[in-house]
């Protein structure tokens, strides 16, 4: 029968697994699988089951479809979501008179789920603790990153404004003394993090440099993770405070837009389904109010890098989200504009006029 061949084979994949608390991803979702499959066997042995557990089965096919699709199999609230679903599924299940005779293959599909559903919980525990063990890292906001450079910072010279950027891998990856030769900007970008981890390297990385003003471009990775926007905010806000507090100029910039054009190539290229552009567009007009509300400048990227269709225009990024050379042209004269608004000194020179050639003889 097909469902002792499902059984048996999950039940198989369930015992192998008892010994490590944390599966596999790709066993994680095998499990919830076959989870999916025990439940519709159920619902089809005991009568209203099908009725009853019905919001329960379709909220966990559709925690499985978030994991497979997302491309972020171990998101932590769509694992619990989908845990609770089938518990609430059992309970029902459990609730209900059974049939008399309840055949065998039935008893042993409700049995095999609650045994599935006790691994899952372990490992939803064990997903629980890696995440706490990375949080719980001494140096969680990567402060010895710059711990080195920051002692090398000397004092800001007059005539030449000191501007920190403070970001993630867009500004890590930004080589700002070829887009800004000779002007006094400090990069201080680390790739992955988010808002939070920013707002605890203020101090180290931002402040006692003594710019004159930073800029800050976050919040994309806050996204894919799943951060609420309230959350995003609340860090941009406190970044700007302290600025703010220690007389540093704010220049808060938009989140960029992101591209799927090459997911054709590369499936982990498909950038908008962990970062939605309404997401996006939500906090960049959050951060435009902001600035407006408080005084600060407002540096949009977001405009001009969009194409029509909202998505980042395709040659100024190969893989959807972090600019390449095209890419940052576009955005060092936007940089040093709003720079050029707080500091009154343009840190990026104008392109040489070309000199006009005269006429033979002419003077």
């Amino acid at each position: 029968m097909r469902l002792i061949r499902i059984t048996g084979i999950a039940l198989a994949g369930l015992l192998a697994a008892q010994d490590q608390p944390l599966l596999d991803a790709n066993k994680a979702l095998a499990h919830y699988a076959g989870m999916i499959e025990w439940m519709n066997t159920a619902a089809g042995a005991i009568p209203g089951l099908a009725r009853a557990g019905s919001p329960q089965l379709e909220n966990s096919r559709q925690a499985l479809d978030t994991l497979r699709r997302t491309g972020n199999p171990n998101h932590t609230p769509t694992h619990y979501a989908f845990l609770a679903s089938a518990r609430g599924f059992l309970a029902i299940a459990d609730s209900l008179p059974k049939p008399h005779p309840f055949h065998e293959d039935s008893r042993r599909a409700v049995s095999s789920l609650r045994d599935a559903v006790d691994r899952a919980e372990t490992h939803l525990r064990a997903l629980l603790d890696v995440r706490e063990r990375a949080t719980a890292n001494p140096d969680r906001d990567n402060l010895k990153r710059y711990e080195e450079a920051n002692t090398l910072v000397g004092m800001a010279q007059p005539g030449n404004p000191r501007v920190v950027f403070l970001g993630d891998s867009i500004t890590d990856g930004w080589r700002l003394n070829e887009y800004f030769p000779g002007k006094d900007l400090i990069n201080r970008g680390i790739g992955g993090q988010i808002t939070g981890q920013m707002l605890g390297r203020m101090m180290a990385d931002v402040i006692r440099a003594k710019p004159a003003a930073m800029v800050v471009l976050a919040g994309t990775n806050d996204i894919s993770r799943g951060i609420p926007a309230t959350a995003v905010q609340d860090n941009l806000a406190m970044i700007a405070e302290l600025a703010t507090a220690n007389k540093i100029k704010v220049i808060l910039a938009s989140i960029l837009p992101v591209h799927d054009y090459n997911k054709d190539k590369d499936p982990s290229l498909e950038r908008s389904t962990r970062r939605p552009p309404e997401t996006i567009r939500q906090i960049n007009t959050w951060i435009k109010a902001y600035c407006q509300q408080k005084g600060f400048v407002y540096l949009d990227y977001h405009t001009p890098m969009a194409d029509s269709a909202g998505f980042l225009r395709q040659e100024l990024a190969e893989d959807g989200l972090h600019p390449n050379a095209d890419g940052y042209k576009v955005m060092a004269p936007l940089a040093s504009a709003a720079i050029q608004k707080v500091t009154f000194v343009p840190v990026l020179e104008p392109p040489a006029k070309k000199k006009r050639l005269l006429p033979f003889g002419g003077k």
